[in-house]
């Protein structure tokens, strides 16, 4: 296998050469949920992520969690939105980059919750983001449990919420959305592999099989659970099921958030 790194404008750079790749299985491409929200942010898109693709598997699952630094006074949830009421536009959320998973499930909060006022600060990636909730540069963040954990595990970091249904293994004293009065909030970060529209189903099946392979192993579900993250390999179809439900979901997030990217 060689990995060819395509970086930027949330991987539809690597998205478009994939799109135009020979569709015999030896050209795949890894997204994560940024494929799925990208449709609907950006408006020149140079490919179409239900037509140019065959989903081939979905892989992990990574939780995400909504922190804040221990130096702020926002022991909960709760306490955060009733700041941000009282200063409209003052309170700062940072995030990974204009759509990335961890700004459209802040868009998501601030929807549920009455159309909060937060300013959005954009980053280059997580590691930026943390490293100014750190400096206490900005309000809160919505990070990977995997990159927040060390920060709440040595008390830098206070952990207000996490974004799946169900508490993490890694943070169970920190509760859900869900728990926090967001019915049925989930807003996950998760991997996949595409290949180009055309390749044989039977080729499609067969990397499917063998990433299920892999991905079941002991050693690699542990690796993968101490980064907040669960390995999950189901058939190419369940794959393309989820992916149209997310394309859908974070659409109406999008329009009710007014993001936009040239």
């Amino acid at each position: 296998v060689t990995i060819d790194n395509h970086a930027g404008a949330n991987g539809n750079i690597a998205a478009a050469l994939v799109a135009k790749a020979r569709h015999d299985g030896y050209t795949l491409l890894v997204v994560s949920a940024n494929f799925a929200t990208s449709v609907s942010i950006y408006p020149n898109l140079q490919y179409d992520p239900q037509r140019d693709f065959v989903p081939v598997a979905r892989f992990a699952r990574l939780n995400n969690v909504l922190v804040v630094n221990v130096a702020s006074n926002h022991a909960t949830l709760a306490e955060l939105i009733s700041l941000i009421r009282a200063t409209p536009g003052q309170v700062t959320i940072a995030s990974a980059g204009t759509g990335s998973m961890s700004h459209l499930a802040a868009e998501l909060m601030k929807v549920r919750a009455g159309w909060l006022n937060a300013l959005h600060v954009p980053y280059r990636s997580n590691v930026y983001a943390l490293a100014d909730l750190l400096g206490a540069h900005v309000h809160a963040h919505v990070a990977t449990i995997g990159s927040a954990y060390p920060h709440i595990r040595t008390g830098r970091l206070r952990g207000l919420a996490v974004t799946s249904m169900t508490r993490s293994a890694l943070l169970p004293d920190v509760p859900t959305f869900d728990e926090s009065g967001f019915s049925g909030f989930e807003a996950m970060s998760w991997s996949g592999v595409l290949a180009p529209a055309g390749t044989p189903y039977d080729t499609v099946v067969r990397i499917n099989l063998a990433l299920g392979q892999v991905l079941g192993s002991p050693e690699l579900k542990a690796r993968l659970a101490a980064q907040g993250a669960e390995s999950l390999v189901g058939p190419p179809g369940e794959f393309a099921a989820f992916l149209r439900e997310e394309v859908e979901k974070w659409a109406k997030v999008v329009k009710a958030s007014g993001i936009a990217v040239e």
